[in-house]
């Protein structure tokens, strides 16, 4: 009986957090608002707005079926399933992708482009071309580390401005809530109304002047106006502890040393805040004080206490999601090599043990969704030829290697093709609230990726890399598989073999 109930109780823990998630999705809406009316041939590599795409392997809600998706001017018209069965259709051109599977497009909802105002860290163009050619047809923006964060609806306009006829891929956005906000609920307000898809806060410093830390009574003032709009708040789920900030300030120690700077920033650090988090969680669920608004944790990297503090939370029905990122499900604490910054994030990946419960964690249902928390810089920032971890900008360059990293590393934990869709698509769209998004679907966008898992290849100088500063990512020089080979957005071809669109005719996702 006792091995019975402990078998169930995992289950029961999966299927409660997917109510919730699910319900949350359904409770708001965002809408594209397209800001520019260009010619198929600027938007698209394929002439046709009607036509059919074919495979042997199409990933859709009920499995992976040999069939055809139809498509016409960018919405998914109807799937049929039979290879070479194209329903009724005599005169529609139909591209025939034979073994390669063909998937939703990648919904990345951690992503900072960092513009307007630090455009020689990325930017909408360089960084929505590495998405596209990663297979990611959406990103959410983060509201730093641009330049004026974007914390109120006159910052938000700025970004929406800078982000016109930039982007190959849609892109909606992220508020900040900062003290300021918190304490003048009027500005978050005006925010939630302008249209960002919920807000991101941080519990410990951000390293960006201009994006101050929140207490969780900052955020509890903002949840109860996230309610009323019925959108999540993302957190970035460190506290600081007296242990660690010692040893930041600890001249014995070596920082070109990673277990130096992975020491400063323990596993207690992320449990002190999530332990806040789950405190007011719980008036988010059915029937409580804060129904409507959800907690999301961000990059989760303590798969131990962490990660129990929101299963629990989950199982007595709070509205809670907690994400992690690819560079804690690849690299391990014991495999970086002294004075190699380009690993250094926050939280910091950890030792092979932890990575090892996390993908646990990821196959078992417990860790909602996958980001990359792309957060690029420039090189001089990043201290490579210093080496000093702790002194060197934190953050991974990864937004066009998210599928292939997944995957490759994935696999060999046992992950499968469709687990691989529902982490990195259909529960993204959700947490966001972009209901035509994420699965492909009669009546969705036409946003799909085309890949081979088969194949190989070497992440080199002669690879062709689109994010800014390729050479600061942890992942070059890495072999991986599964290749990118066509994404299309909307319906829209932009990218396969290694050339975009011609024009960037992304739009951009705005809250309604």
């Amino acid at each position: 009986m006792d091995q019975l109930v402990w078998r169930v109780l995992p289950l029961l823990t999966i299927l409660v957090s997917f109510f919730l998630f699910f319900y949350f999705q359904n409770s708001h809406t965002a809408q594209l608002y397209p800001l520019i009316k260009l010619p198929r041939s600027k938007c698209s590599l394929l002439p046709h707005h009607h036509f059919w795409i074919s495979s042997k392997r199409i990933v859709t809600p009920q499995g992976i079926i040999s069939g055809s998706v139809e498509i016409n001017e960018g919405r998914i018209v109807s799937v049929v399933e039979g290879y070479g069965n194209q329903g009724q259709s005599k005169q529609e051109e139909i591209i025939d992708y034979g073994d390669a599977v063909v998937m939703p497009g990648l919904i990345d909802v951690h992503v900072h482009l960092d513009e307007p105002g630090r455009t020689e860290w990325e930017g909408f163009d360089t960084g929505t071309r590495a998405a596209a050619a990663g297979g990611v047809t959406t990103v959410v923006d983060m509201p730093l580390n641009n330049y004026p964060t974007t914390v109120s609806k006159e910052t938000l306009k700025l970004k929406l401005d800078a982000a016109e006829d930039k982007i190959y891929v849609d892109v909606g956005f992220w508020g900040g809530l900062v003290p300021e906000n918190a304490l003048n609920l009027t500005i978050l307000d005006d925010l939630l109304s302008a249209g960002v898809l919920g807000v991101k806060s941080f519990m410990c410093p951000s390293g960006i002047d201009d994006f101050p830390m929140t207490t969780i009574d900052h955020i509890k003032a903002g949840l109860s106006v996230l309610a009323k709009y019925k959108r999540p708040i993302v957190v970035h789920s460190e506290l600081q502890q007296d242990y660690g900030n010692d040893l930041v300030h600890d001249d014995n120690r070596d920082p070109h040393d990673y277990l130096t700077y992975l020491n400063t920033r323990p596993p207690s650090w992320e449990e002190a805040a999530i332990r806040q988090l789950v405190g007011v969680s719980k008036d988010t669920g059915i029937g409580g004080p804060l129904e409507g608004a959800h907690i999301h944790i961000v990059h989760l990297s303590d798969s131990s206490a962490s990660l129990d503090l929101i299963k629990e939370a989950k199982s007595r029905g709070d509205s809670i999601s907690v994400e992690t990122c690819p560079h804690y499900l690849a690299f391990t604490s014991e495999e970086i090599p002294n004075g190699d910054t380009r690993y250094k994030c926050s939280p910091p990946i950890r030792d092979a043990q932890n990575k090892d419960k996390l993908w646990e964690a990821v196959l078992e249902g417990h860790i909602d969704l996958l980001t990359t928390d792309h957060s690029p810089t420039v090189p001089e920032l990043k201290l490579l030829e210093e080496g000093d971890f702790l002194k060197a900008w934190g953050g991974i360059s990864s937004l066009q290697f998210n599928l292939p990293v997944t995957w490759s590393y994935g696999k060999k934990y046992g992950l499968t093709i469709e687990q691989l869709s529902l982490l990195w698509s259909k529960r993204p769209a959700a947490l966001a609230g972009i209901e035509s998004k994420g699965t492909i679907a009669v009546g969705n966008h036409a946003d799909i990726v085309v890949w081979q898992p088969e194949e190989e290849f070497d992440l080199d100088d002669n690879y062709p890399v689109f994010i800014k500063h390729y050479e600061l990512s942890a992942y070059m020089g890495s072999r991986l598989s599964g290749k990118v080979l066509d994404t299309y957005v909307r319906g829209n071809l932009v990218f396969k073999d290694g050339k975009h669109a011609p024009a960037a005719c992304g739009v951009q996702i705005l809250a309604t």
